[in-house]
């Protein structure tokens, strides 16, 4: 038979094996786990920066239906015969004639306007009317100055300077 301290370093022999194995395994292992943890983090990284584009791509899309909307306000410069047709028909709704006198180019600071003066003609109900309908028109307008009287025909007069907010007209479109 053989003795037992063989059978001790045996046992010895095979436990510095089974435990030298498992420090290279674990060694391993947590290498590969540091390259995954790492891996890991740079795909968090960067699946909250496509989230981020994805929500700023949204707010810009959402800003320039605004924008959109706030610009029908102004009066592109290659339409002005149109608006002031539109003001001319302004006056007729309200039984009041409306005639051009002037109409010149102004800049205010960071916009460009339309400086027009024009005078409106009718029954003082008529002319107060045309002068609210233009005044609340959907344009950017501002009425500078005003004034109101009769004429010997013993029709209302009025004549007023207003400032329309201009754009220049958009030949290109925004595309995300």
């Amino acid at each position: 038979m053989k003795s037992p301290v063989i059978h001790l370093m045996l046992a010895f022999a095979v436990c510095a094996v089974a435990l030298a194995g498992y420090g290279v395994w674990y060694t391993i292992i947590a290498n590969k786990s540091t390259a995954v943890t790492a891996l890991q983090n740079e795909i968090d990284t960067k699946t909250e920066t496509i989230n981020r584009m994805a929500a700023t791509r949204a707010t810009i899309a959402e800003i320039s239906n605004d924008e959109a909307t706030v610009q029908n306000y102004f009066v592109p410069e290659t339409e002005v015969v149109t608006f002031i047709d539109y003001l001319e028909a302004r006056g007729r709704a309200q039984k009041a004639t409306i005639n051009i006198l002037s109409v010149s180019a102004g800049t205010m600071p960071a916009q460009s306007t339309l400086g027009i003066t024009l005078s409106i003609a009718g029954t003082f109900d008529a002319v107060m009317r045309t002068i609210g309908a233009i005044e609340y028109a959907p344009y950017a307008i501002s009425i500078s100055t005003l004034s109101v009287g009769q004429n010997e025909k013993n029709t209302w007069v009025a004549n007023l300077t207003l400032t329309a907010g201009s754009r220049v007209a958009s030949t290109t479109t925004n595309t995300l």
